[in-house]
């Protein structure tokens, strides 16, 4: 067998996962292109495995280990995706970064005498906590 055949799809493959990371606003789709970059890894790790003909078949073995962790990132990954969702109605990356950077300029005050404000602001947090719970 040609390492390069398996070695060009693999190169493709990560560029593909590569782009999707890059251009991709859905938090969603970001995840599903880091596992097709890993992918790409795994590929490479059985393609050079075979090539070399290794008895102890390490490529493989890393093989396994790399879908374990995988499947335990994408998991965590979508329970985040998951529960952002359900507090901010969308899984637009960008978007959920200028709702971050909003919070934080909601959360001080810009001065002491706003009591109403505060008072705006603890119960728009209560609201966040039932909608977690």
């Amino acid at each position: 067998m040609h390492l390069a055949y398996p070695a060009v799809l693999a190169a493709l493959l990560f560029c593909t996962g590569l782009y999707g990371v890059l251009a991709r606003r859905n938090a969603i789709l970001v995840l599903m292109s880091v596992e097709l970059m890993l992918n790409a890894v795994n590929l490479n790790l059985v393609a050079f495995d075979v090539w070399l003909r290794d008895t102890l078949h390490a490529g493989q073995a890393l093989t396994l280990f790399t879908i374990a962790i995988a499947a335990a990132e994408t998991g965590i990954g979508l329970a985040i995706v998951l529960a952002v969702y359900r507090n901010r109605g969308s899984s637009d990356v960008d978007r959920l970064r200028d709702t971050a950077e909003t919070d934080a300029a909601e959360a001080l005050p810009d001065d002491d005498t706003g009591t109403e404000d505060q008072a705006t602001a603890a119960a728009g947090k209560a609201k966040k906590a039932e909608a977690t719970a």
